[in-house]
């Protein structure tokens, strides 16, 4: 296939018609078709997967190997051109709001931090691999984004975004603590506003919501392919007063505003169907800045859940998951059963 020149590529972006609701898929889809464009066969056979690839749920958040047994699939940034590079980042922001594609960038950026802290070759920041999977624009495809502390997933039914789940960011160091950027908190609101929570809380509430006193380690559910409700454990949303009620939902706001406001705006309303009286927040761990701490938010279809233990309470862990969306599962089925009923 002929590549386009990046100036002829981000012409066709600069044409598109402005940002309206639902356009979610097409943008997406237009980004990835410019991005695969540009690649060669070789590259191509790295980015790109089938849609039921088992590769499709092999997320994770970790610096895993650079090659060899164990590494991520799909195309790095470090192995693209420049103009190759700039499409990626322009596929990535097609899935997210402004306030979540700074942070992603941000976050990026901390592998500098860390390299600089640690001289580990290992962090990098253009060691983020981009995979297709499927076919852009067609009845059914998906993307992903992801690398060390990042895992961006997106699936793509029928025209229509379905899901953005899993969903994954962290930030290490939690706070940088010297040199020029010092002071920078990437996921400042995913701590804060939930401190604000579990501090407005009385006594009664707090001895419910609080339901270990030492925080474990990590996020519970890890970077499993799938996750099931962790328990009722914690203070049922129907025992919040109403200024509580509202810090819980910007929290929640929190993680699913990372994406654009069209797709955003779906999946809040997915939560309130399933009902803002059926969801649990639950805490483990000190309430003071600085202390080792994690929480859940758990309603009937999805999970929220932070951890800030390691480094010293200074390396935030913070996924969003669907249980039963993830990876767009729930429709896919249903549109793979209409596909072969129709057939």
């Amino acid at each position: 296939m002929k590549k386009l020149s990046l100036f002829a590529a981000l012409f066709v972006l600069m044409a598109a018609p402005s940002l309206k609701a639902h356009e979610a898929a097409t943008d997406m889809a237009d980004a990835a078709k410019l991005w695969l464009s540009m690649l060669s066969e070789e590259q191509k056979d790295l980015a790109t997967f089938d849609l039921t690839d088992e590769e499709r749920e092999n997320w994770h958040f970790i610096p895993k190997p650079f090659e060899g047994e164990g590494m991520r699939g799909g195309l790095t940034m470090k192995d693209m051109s420049a103009d190759q590079r700039h499409l990626a980042y322009g596929l990535l922001s097609t899935g997210l709001s402004h306030r979540g594609y700074l942070t992603a960038l941000q976050i990026m950026s901390l592998e500098q931090v860390l390299w600089e802290l640690e001289n580990d070759p290992k962090r990098d920041t253009l060691m983020y691999y981009v995979s297709i999977f499927g076919e852009p624009g067609s009845k059914a495809w998906g993307w992903r984004f992801e690398g060390h502390h990042m895992s961006m997933n997106f699936t793509i039914a029928d025209g229509v975004v379905v899901s953005g789940t899993p969903n994954f960011f962290a930030s290490n160091p939690g706070e940088i603590l010297e040199g020029p950027r010092k002071g920078l908190r990437v996921l400042a609101a995913e701590e804060d506003v939930a401190r604000e929570l579990v501090q407005s809380l009385s006594d009664e509430q707090r001895t419910k919501t609080i339901v270990e006193e030492k925080a474990p380690r990590d996020i519970l559910t890890a970077a499993e392919p799938t996750v099931s409700s962790l328990g009722d454990a914690g203070l049922p949303w129907t025992e919040l007063e109403k200024e509580q009620r509202q810090k819980l939902r910007t929290l929640i706001n929190v993680y699913v505003n990372r994406l654009r406001p069209d797709v955003a705006k779906d999946d809040l309303a997915a939560i309130k169907e399933a009902g803002f009286d059926k969801i649990v927040f639950a805490w483990a761990g000190g309430i003071e800045k600085g202390d080792p701490h994690y929480y859940r938010v758990q309603g009937p279809t999805f999970l929220l859940e932070y951890a800030n233990t390691q480094n010293n309470a200074n390396h935030v862990h913070a996924v969003w998951r669907d249980f039963t969306g993830d990876f767009g599962r729930d429709i896919l089925k249903e549109h793979y059963q209409a596909h072969h009923t129709a057939e």
